[in-house]
């Protein structure tokens, strides 16, 4: 079951050019274009005519052309054009979907469109400030349930076991931090440090540690798909943890902002939209490319890891699974979500 009445990524900005781009969100077909003002649109990917998918289609003035007999379609969905024909009949249109581009996201709203309001969508300034945080962004094709990959965002004690020869580190490590976790009206955010502790592979690679370090990880769940991170670290003694707070110096080490869209495809599938952006060396670009192809190798073994556990998941169902004591802010992603899916059927 999917909750409809919420915003997700359908896309990048940079995806979706003079080509129609064809994408499965919620279980259902979508095609996302631009139009000749250059403002992005998305129909459902189905000619009214003969089912004939409009991705197999082309972009022409008014709108988007289907490549089975020519019917044009604007970006409201109307039929404005059948070749041969001088009534367009009653009924010629096709659904379309509310977007709204912001950011470098395109996001869409599957589920009634009088709820759609584009206020609520959430906001990632870092995206337009490359002066300070240069980033760079990608898409993956998981074949696994968005929310397997959300449960995997927020129980970072894998990180010792999954990515140590990148950000992970020794297990230890993240065993033995120190963690916070509260519930938001959006979701839940929770924050770990690990004050003293050895900087992993990657951190060392970016910036060159010679001893221990204060790290930190924060972490920030919006219901019901999008996970926000800030991540870093400094030489061990600049850090300070008071009252559960973060207190210390974050500049002169290493620090990156993460931002993960969770977009389901199915019940078993999702695109995973993710940036990162460098929050050290920001006028290197060697420094941004090597930050995003060590995050790019973390993403690829998670990737891995939820594909093998949907398809063992598919076989044995997820009775019997128990909870430990890293599973605290999971509990209250997944309370997040259930909470909306009940209030959605109401």
């Amino acid at each position: 079951m999917f909750i409809r009445n919420a915003w997700y990524i359908a896309a990048w900005g940079d995806e979706v050019g003079d080509r129609p781009l064809a994408r499965r969100i919620l279980d259902r077909p979508v095609v996302l274009f631009r139009d000749q003002r250059g403002a992005a649109a998305a129909l459902e990917d189905r000619c009214c005519h003969r089912g004939t998918p409009l991705a197999l289609g082309q972009i022409v003035p008014q709108g988007i052309q289907c490549g089975y007999h020519g019917l044009v379609f604007d970006p409201t969905g109307k039929c404005v054009l059948v070749p041969g024909n001088h009534n367009i009949p009653r009924g010629a249109f096709v659904r379309k979907y509310p977007l709204m581009e912001k950011d470098d996201l395109i996001w869409i709203w599957m589920g009634d469109p009088q709820c759609a309001e584009p206020a609520s969508v959430l906001s990632y300034p870092y995206h337009n400030d490359r002066a300070n945080w240069p980033h760079r962004h990608a898409v993956y094709h998981i074949r696994g349930g968005y929310m397997l990959v959300i449960d995997n965002l927020m129980d970072l004690s894998h990180l010792g076991y999954v990515h140590g020869g990148t950000v992970g580190g020794t297990p230890a490590t993240h065993i033995e931090a120190s963690m916070r976790t509260l519930g938001t009206a959006t979701g839940v955010r929770f924050d770990r440090w690990m004050i003293d502790s050895t900087p992993p592979p990657t951190y060392v690679r970016a910036v060159g540690f010679k001893g221990r370090v204060d790290r930190w990880q924060e972490t920030e769940f919006f219901a019901p798909s999008t996970v926000l991170q800030w991540i870093g670290a400094v030489d061990v003694g600049t850090g300070v943890l008071r009252d559960w707070k973060y207190d210390g110096v974050r500049e002169g080490g290493f620090s990156f902002r993460l931002l993960h869209g969770l977009t389901p495809e199915t019940g078993t599938s999702c695109h995973y939209f993710w940036s990162a952006a460098n929050g050290y060396r920001q006028n290197q670009p060697e420094a941004t490319e090597l930050l995003f192809e060590e995050v790019g190798k973390t993403f690829e073994q998670d990737k891995h890891v939820i594909e093998a556990q949907q398809t063992r998941l598919l076989e044995t169902s997820e009775e019997g699974l128990v909870d430990i004591h890293g599973d605290g802010a999971r509990l209250h992603a997944r309370r997040a979500v259930d909470r909306m899916l009940a209030e959605e059927s109401r």
